[in-house]
């Protein structure tokens, strides 16, 4: 009998035997099935697209019915990033489109900020309103003192804008939030950033270890496919994480680390790698820089030491370590993504890439390939000014190594203070739900009420378009026509975005948008092209392409530029670092005055009768901007907080019940959250899923379902080496008395 495995796999080949038949069925009409002919008019009525829904953004097809109503999305089989296969969250891309909560005009505020008082306005007259105060924030303050926060396409054309008035202050949260700290602390090793989707050759790896990396509840799509591939194959899966995740589950080992230790087991695994000479010997001789150095600095972290820090058994951490060992060089320490923790970030990251040094896997089949990405020529345009200042010049020594604006630098250089010479005025948001996205929701407040203008571009009324001066609604990316997605891989490959119907509403993409305030603003000359379908195909005509065969294959992929996905035996490599080679001892690291090899810090415990408060992801979710979605919300309409047993008898709590939970600073969740008591989280922790607990009435599916984690963010530890926001450092505790109180349903 065939697995269900086999059954996807021989259901994918008949799909693409289908659609590669289409030209011989149309030859043969007279000859078709009814099931045929209603095959082959599916596919005349499909659209190309890619997913907007998280940042792998997957390539797909858009079905019509025969009146032109949207109906369903599957994947684009020749995309390298789903193979075909799309996530709940991508199939469900279409609630987007239908959900009736969706902005529909532009708004502008009538009365004080958070109140949600606005009126309907035109775009004229929104337009108007943000060029008007753009100009006058120019004039006083200068054009630096205004920012964009960005997460999603329509950022390239707001970013755009800004540069071409003189502002270099685009910041994207995700990387102060999120995997910033991987990005400098792989850079530092190997003298390249890991980008997305990650170089990680998970489809012929041997070992997977995966430490705080939930792969499966986030659904980074190709990374779960390939994982599946490797367990089919027999491949070894070590989870490290104070939960049993779903990865757990599927793992060989499973180590459940007491929060905050994770540097002490990572050291640890070094100490047994090294001492018992279980590392790629040749590799680190030919290929690194800095082994002595390392060897002596982990001589005594022993498994024994780490036993005391982590809770973890020192037998267990040696046959995990020689697990890896064994695997080598096809062997993988995931990176992670959200990597923001406990503000060591950076060199806990550096320590997950000294150890895939050692056992050689950068660059190895099985490890790191060597990712290609298509060069698409850029659309001509007038340099950018020159910006007057910038973030740097107001925070000279801080976050050194920082390679991008700060999402949360800009919020606090918002907030006035004598020090400093530019306080930002403006903010442009796209796309990114900041009371939800950056952590301590007061000093995002705070920065708020010193604003001359905050302008959102949404599709959905989240709790920052409460804030707005003004509201632009933006379409779906089911309805517009987006930049090409360009994005690494083992081949290089490019992705088209086009509408599939009309804007509902009177929503807009957000390439006319930028472009309409470019005319207002008189920068005009930097969106040369009216349309951008007449921008896409003249890149597409640059090489070789065009959009009308984009429009029918959707995903075109290139040959590589040469046959080097991995090393060749006794390549020379030149990696771009101080030295020239994989940093073991970091000099850029020593140069900036910080620790040039990791080290083991002990964090605080959590106060008697609190818990630290964990978060992570669901796979039909994508943060906070789903929850509302109406085939999504099907799946998962609330979060819960899972409780340990031990901890629930403590408190008298059972599964089902609702609780508020309150952190170290007092502060208390909004709504209340319902307990899953159970044996797969640590009795010093909780856990709970991220993007529930809205506030924002206007999202009448999931306003006040469960808990928001961000809610109870109030302590933050900033990376000093980058300035990621580490979130992991706050601790709560139950209320049960909820007399009185309605719960959400």
């Amino acid at each position: 009998m065939a697995t269900r495995r086999q059954f996807i796999r021989i259901s994918a080949v008949g799909a693409g035997a289908v659609i590669a038949g289409a030209t011989g069925f149309r030859l043969l009409a007279s000859e078709l099935t009814e099931g045929q002919k209603a095959t082959l008019a599916a596919l005349n009525r499909r659209t190309p697209t890619y997913c907007e829904v998280c940042f792998w953004k997957c390539a797909g097809w858009v079905y019509k019915d025969e009146g032109g109503a949207i109906k369903k999305i599957t994947g684009n089989a020749e995309d390298l990033n789903c193979n075909g296969r799309l996530c709940p969250r991508g199939t469900g891309g279409v609630g987007m489109y239908h959900d009736e909560d969706r902005l529909r005009k532009p708004l502008i505020r009538t009365d004080e900020r958070g109140t949600q008082s606005f009126r309907e306005a035109s775009w004229e007259e929104a337009f108007d309103y943000i060029t008007e105060k753009i100009k006058k924030i120019s004039a006083e303050h200068g054009p630096e003192c205004i920012a964009l926060f960005t997460h999603g396409s329509g950022g390239k054309y707001f970013s755009t804008l800004l540069r071409a008035l003189g502002s270099p202050h685009v910041a994207a949260p995700s990387y102060a939030q999120c995997r910033g700290p991987r990005e400098v602390a792989f850079q530092a090793t190997f003298g390249e950033a890991l980008d997305s989707p990650e170089r990680l050759d998970i489809r012929d790896t041997k070992c997977l270890v995966l430490i705080g990396s939930h792969l499966g509840e986030n659904m980074h799509n190709g990374q779960v496919q390939e994982m599946s591939d490797a367990i089919d194959k027999g491949a070894t899966i070590i989870t490290v994480d104070p939960r049993f995740s779903t990865a757990a589950g599927k793992s060989k080992y499973w180590l459940p680390i007491k929060p905050a230790t994770d540097m002490a087991l990572l050291l640890a695994w070094m100490n047994v790698i090294i001492s018992e000479e279980l590392y790629d010997k040749a590799y680190v001789e030919k290929y690194t820089f800095g082994f002595e150095y390392l060897k002596e600095h982990v001589r005594n972290l022993t498994p024994e030491w780490a036993y005391g820090i982590t809770t973890i058994d020192p037998t267990v951490i040696r046959e995990t370590a020689r697990e890896m060992a064994n695997a080598a060089p096809a062997v993988i320490v995931h990176p992670g993504r959200h990597v923001t923790w406990y503000g060591d970030d950076t060199q806990r990251l550096r320590a997950v890439a000294i150890l895939n040094a050692l056992l050689g896997s950068w660059g190895r089949r099985g490890g790191f390939f060597r990712p290609e990405t298509f060069e698409l020529p850029e659309v001509i345009h007038p340099p950018y000014p020159t910006p007057k200042r910038t973030w740097r010049t107001e925070f000279p020594d801080l976050y050194k190594l920082a390679d991008t604006v700060l999402a949360n630098g800009v919020c606090d250089a918002s907030v006035p203070d004598p020090s400093r010479n530019c306080q930002f005025k403006g903010w442009i948001v796209n796309g990114t739900n900041l009371m939800e996205t950056l952590p301590n929701q007061a000093n995002t407040l705070r920065a708020i009420e010193e604003l001359d203008l905050l302008v959102v571009i949404d599709t959905m009324p989240m709790e920052i378009t409460g804030y707005a001066d003004v509201i632009l609604p933006e379409c779906t990316y089911l309805e517009r026509y987006d930049d090409l997605r360009v994005v690494q891989h083992r081949k290089p490959q490019i992705a088209l975005r086009a509408p599939a119907a009309e804007p509902m509403y009177d929503t807009k993409p957000a390439f006319w948008m930028a472009r309409e305030l470019a005319k207002r603003l008189g920068v005009i000359d930097y969106f040369p092209f009216e349309k951008i379908e007449d921008q896409l195909d003249w890149q597409l005509k640059q090489v070789g392409s065009s959009l009308e065969e984009m429009m029918k294959i959707g995903v075109k992929t290139f040959d590589r530029t040469a046959d080097d996905l991995y090393f060749y035996p006794d390549e020379e490599v030149e990696f771009y670092t101080g030295s020239g080679k994989i940093e073991l001892y970091s000099t850029l690291l020593a140069e900036a005055g910080f620790d040039p090899m990791p080290v083991y810090t002990k964090h605080e415990e959590p106060p008697v009768g609190y818990y630290r408060l964990n978060y992570g992801r669901a796979p039909m979710h994508t943060f906070s901007r789903t929850s509302n979605n109406p085939n999504l919300t099907d799946l998962m309409d609330e979060n819960s907080v899972w409780v340990n047993p031990r901890v629930a008898k403590e408190w008298g709590l059972s599964t089902g019940q609702y609780i508020h939970l309150v952190n170290q600073d007092g502060k208390r969740s909004e709504f209340p959250i319902k307990v899953r008591v159970t044996e797969r989280i640590r009795w010093d922790s909780v856990y709970m899923v991220h993007g529930f607990g809205h506030q924002e009435k206007k999202l009448r599916r999931c306003y006040g379902k469960g808990a928001s984690d961000t809610n109870l963010i109030t302590k933050v530890l900033v990376d000093p080496i980058m300035g990621g926001t580490g979130m992991r450092g706050n601790f709560v505790t139950f209320i049960t008395d909820l007399a009185k109180e309605e719960v959400a349903s």
